[in-house]
C-alpha cells in the first residue's frame, strides 16, 4: 500500500495531496537513485543501451448503447470479456506482458545477470487493471519498485495519467494529468518510490510545436520535479535548425515562449526506427556494441542508445522479447557495453 488511499469514494486518488507529493519529490532529489548502488562498472564502459517499455490501455464506455450511462472500464477488461471480437483473444497475453517484468527481473538477478529496464505505465492502465481485479500485475510490480534488492534494476518513468498528448491538450489540463499520475503512483507504491522517479515519457513521444505550449510543457515538467525527458530524434533540432548530430548524448531542450520566458530540461534522445521490433529483438544492444565514448563538455562519456516501445503490442513484443533478454543476459560481456 502507498502512503495514502489509492481510492476515495470508489474513484482513483488523483489530487489533494500536492504538499506531500512536492515534499516527497524534493526529498528524493536530494539523494541519488542509482549512483553508488549499481553493480554496473560505469567507469569502465564505452557505450550503453537503454530500453523502456510503454504500457497503456484506455478507459472506454461499455455495458450499454447509451454513452451517457455506459459503465467506464479498462479496454483490457472489455477484451477479456469479449474474446470473440477482433484480436481480443490476445488479452491474456497482454495481461502477462504487464506482469512479466516482475517475473523476468528476479529470475535474471538470481542467475547473476544485471538487467536494466525503464517502465512507463499510464494511470488509466493501472486503474483499469484494478477495476478488472487483475491485482497480480501490481503485486508483481511492487517488489521491482520498493524492494532494495530488486529496484536497482528498474527505473520508472513519469507520464500523463490518461495518455494525454501534449500538443493537443490544453496546458492547464496537461499539468493536471502529470500531477494525477504522481498522486496515483504514490498511492500505489508510496511517496519514497515517487521520489525516485526522475525521467518523463510523453505520450506518443509528442512534443508541442507552438512556442507557448512548448514552454508550458517544459515548465510543467520542471514544476513537477522531473529532471529529464525522453524525446524522439526527429522531433527536435539544433538552435540553427539543423537535425541532431550526436543523438547518443544527452542534450538540453530549451523552449522560449512568445513573451521571452525560457524553460529547459535535459533531453535523452530516443533514436529513430521501428520501435517494437528494435526493442523486442534488443537491436539497441547490437548498435551500442559498435559505438565508443564521445566528448561532452570536455569529458569522454559512454555513448547511449535509447529506445522505447509498447510493451505488449505485436508478435515481437508478445513472444520474442523475453527469450531475447534471456539470451542477451547469458552472453553479455563482463565489461564493455552494458544496459
Amino acid at each position: 500500500m502507498g502512503d495514502f488511499p489509492e481510492y476515495v469514494d470508489d474513484l482513483p486518488n488523483l489530487c489533494g495531496s500536492e504538499p506531500r507529493i512536492q515534499a516527497a519529490i524534493a526529498a528524493g532529489q536530494a539523494r541519488p537513485v542509482f549512483l553508488g548502488r549499481s553493480s554496473v562498472d560505469l567507469a569502465g564502459i564505452d557505450s550503453a543501451f537503454a530500453v523502456a517499455l510503454h504500457m497503456h490501455q484506455p478507459l472506454i464506455p461499455a455495458g450499454g448503447p447509451d454513452l451517457r450511462s455506459a459503465t467506464i472500464l479498462g479496454n483490457l477488461q472489455w477484451m477479456l470479456e469479449h474474446p470473440e471480437v477482433g484480436d481480443n483473444h490476445n488479452a491474456p497475453v497482454f495481461h502477462r506482458c504487464y506482469r512479466r517484468m516482475g517475473e523476468l527481473i528476479p529470475e535474471l538477478l538470481a542467475e547473476g545477470s544485471q538487467p536494466r529496464i525503464m517502465l512507463d505505465y499510464s494511470g488509466t492502465l493501472l486503474h483499469g487493471l484494478r477495476r478488472a481485479r487483475l491485482d497480480d500485475v501490481v503485486d508483481a510490480l511492487r517488489p521491482l519498485t520498493c524492494d532494495p534488492n530488486l529496484r536497482q534494476a528498474v527505473e520508472w518513468l513519469g507520464c500523463p495519467w490518461g495518455h494525454a498528448v501534449a500538443p493537443s491538450t490544453p496546458t492547464q489540463d496537461y499539468r493536471l494529468h502529470v500531477r494525477a499520475w504522481q498522486h496515483h503512483f504514490a498511492a500505489i507504491f508510496g511517496l519514497e518510490a515517487l521520489g525516485r522517479v526522475r525521467g518523463f515519457s510523453p505520450a506518443e513521444m509528442a512534443l508541442p510545436n507552438h512556442p507557448d505550449v512548448a514552454y508550458a510543457f517544459v515548465r510543467t515538467l520542471n514544476d513537477c520535479g522531473y529532471e529529464w525527458l525522453l524525446v524522439q530524434e526527429h522531433t527536435v533540432e539544433l538552435p540553427d535548425g539543423r537535425p541532431l548530430e550526436r543523438p547518443h548524448l544527452p542534450h538540453r531542450l530549451v523552449c522560449t515562449s512568445s513573451q521571452g520566458d525560457t524553460a529547459e530540461i535535459v533531453a535523452v534522445v530516443k533514436t529513430q526506427g521501428s520501435d517494437t521490433k528494435l526493442v523486442g529483438q534488443l537491436q539497441p544492444y547490437d548498435e551500442a556494441k559498435g559505438l565508443a565514448r564521445l566528448e561532452l563538455a570536455g569529458r569522454l562519456v559512454p555513448a547511449l542508445v535509447t529506445q522505447i516501445a509498447d510493451g505488449e503490442n505485436g508478435g515481437v513484443m508478445m513472444n520474442e522479447f523475453p527469450p531475447s533478454t534471456s539470451r542477451w543476459s547469458a552472453t553479455a560481456p563482463a565489461r564493455g557495453r552494458r544496459c
